[in-house]
């Protein structure tokens, strides 16, 4: 009986696999006659898509997302930790004339530009060896965010139609991220940049190029070089938190915040600047963990990337780097 079992079992898994895979190669073709619809060369179409291959781990990854919700307390410690702040300082002095002419190019301070590279590859060790092309079909195909990966995987084919990058190298990680930026193709389009002047954007090799295409994000996203992006703050007992958050209407000026009884971290009085600046009161664990007065600068590091402790650990890198 056990072994009847499992021989029907066996057959019912190769026919769902069988099926899986048929359902998959239709939807290949739908996706290469949308790429037609847009304007994709028939020749980069059948490059692209050639060998593309259903990658089932780029759908586990997507489902199982951490689910344990570290405190900014174990959190920070390890996305910055000790040798990652030696190795952005070093490498920080290392390209620190590249870095400062692009910085005043784009107008973005040249740590933030490093802690970024730093946060999202490693500075440039770990940018994923996924396919683009596999990684984003597979996903558009799985139908739970399909709008948006099925507009990445257009993009990604406008990447290879403006040349910038064969088909065989393509790669990047299973969310179909690429790079040492670690931009969707969508982001590539928009912000990549040629830092090295030798006409070409490529974010996966020239470090140049990743350093102006992450200084050309924060510019066009609202970067502002002449503030930094926040800092941690002591609250007064008894203050009301429910006033944190984000939202315009929650912006209060920093001499506001002061008069509320906000202090820095340390106990000493907040900044007093010749122009005042708007600033948010986030406490992303609660009022008993760690609370930030956070800049716009801050905000825009939220357009990178919608996380709270993401924008952090990169302030937190930037600022050790000058330290």
């Amino acid at each position: 009986m056990r072994k009847l079992l499992s021989v029907v079992l066996g057959i019912t898994l190769a026919t769902s696999s069988y099926a899986n895979e048929v359902a998959f190669e239709q939807y290949i073709e739908g996706l290469k006659q949308e790429a037609r619809t847009r304007g994709i060369s028939e020749q980069v179409i059948n490059q692209a898509f050639e060998n593309v291959t259903h990658k089932p781990r780029a759908v586990t990854a997507d489902k199982n997302q951490p689910e344990k919700k570290l405190t900014l307390d174990e959190y920070i410690p390890r996305a910055v930790p000790d040798w990652k702040v030696n190795q952005a300082k070093s490498l920080y002095e290392k390209h620190y004339q590249e870095l400062s002419r692009i910085g005043e190019k784009y107008g973005v301070q040249p740590r933030f530009i490093v802690a970024l590279w730093g946060v999202e590859s490693n500075f440039g060790k770990f940018t994923g060896n996924y396919s683009v092309i596999d990684a984003l079909s597979t996903l558009a195909f799985d139908g739970r965010r399909e709008a948006f990966f099925r507009s990445e995987a257009m993009a990604a084919l406008q990447i290879l139609q403006e040349g910038h990058i064969s088909v065989e190298d393509f790669k990047g990680s299973w969310a179909g991220a690429m790079g040492q930026c670690q931009f969707m193709p969508s982001s590539f389009l928009s912000f990549a940049a040629d830092g090295s002047g030798d006409g070409k954007k490529d974010i996966w090799n020239t470090e140049a190029d990743v350093f102006a295409s992450a200084a050309n994000y924060l510019s066009q996203s609202g970067w502002n070089d002449k503030f930094t992006w926040g800092r941690q703050v002591k609250l007064p007992k008894g203050f009301d938190t429910s006033i944190q958050g984000r939202d315009e209407a929650k912006a209060k000026y920093l001499q506001d915040w002061s008069q509320m009884g906000i202090t820095r971290y340390d106990g000493r009085p907040l900044p007093k600047l010749d122009n005042d600046i708007k600033a948010w009161l986030i406490a992303p664990d609660d009022a008993n963990g760690r609370v930030y007065l956070v800049y716009n600068n801050y905000n825009v590091l939220m357009k990178w990337n919608r996380s709270y402790y993401f924008a952090l650990a990169v302030s937190h890198l930037a600022d050790k780097i000058v330290m």
